[in-house]
């Protein structure tokens, strides 16, 4: 149970260590390394864990309609850069981010 905790932890540990690595180097690897799928790897793990195929199906589904959040998030951010400093950026991205989630779920729940 322990080393399951290990095991995320490192994952995360690596992407955001290569995050930190690439940004030195360019500002475009920086920016596609997020793609990778390291945060639904830990989740597909830990559900996956349980040994049930419909939950791990879920899981993945729910992890889909998280995708247009994610581009309205570095939308915003992206639109915001020149116009505040860069952390009301990234911040005003979350919070669109949350609204965006939100309403997806909210929109696949009431149809």
């Amino acid at each position: 149970m322990v080393y399951e905790f290990v095991w995320k932890g490192i994952v995360g540990g690596i992407l955001t260590a290569l995050i930190v690595i690439a940004s030195k180097k360019g500002d475009v690897l920086p920016g596609i390394l997020p793609l990778a799928p390291t945060f639904a790897i830990i989740a597909l793990i830990a559900v996956g864990a349980k040994g049930d195929p419909a939950g791990f199906r879920t899981t993945a589904l729910a992890g889909m309609k998280t995708i247009p959040a994610y581009f309205v998030f570095l939308a915003v951010a992206y639109g915001l850069a020149l116009k505040v400093d860069y952390k009301l950026a990234i911040l005003g991205g979350v919070a669109a981010w949350f609204l965006t989630v939100g309403a997806v779920f909210w929109i696949m729940r009431n149809t």
